[in-house]
């Protein structure tokens, strides 16, 4: 006895059964269908996650991480005046 009172001739005639109806290169592409449909789904909630975490996080001030000092004033060639 298997599954809930289904054993596994039972489960062998069913999928012989849909195999018959639908054909294994129907049926292959309905598996990678859902395949590709759960890991867009997992994709999602990875990013879903990360702006989450992302949003969380403290924001660097622009000042701070800015290349050029916020206190000396640079003209056109670079250096300071």
């Amino acid at each position: 006895m298997g599954l809930s009172g289904i054993s596994i001739w039972q489960l062998l005639i069913v999928l012989a059964i849909v195999v018959m109806l639908f054909g294994t290169k129907r049926l292959r592409t309905l598996g990678g269908d859902l395949g590709s449909m759960i890991k867009g789904f997992k994709n999602s909630m990875s990013s879903e996650d990360a702006k989450k975490d992302e949003d969380e996080s403290p924001k660097l001030d622009q000042k701070a991480t800015s290349s050029t000092p916020v206190n000396d004033k640079v003209d056109q060639n670079n250096t300071k005046v």
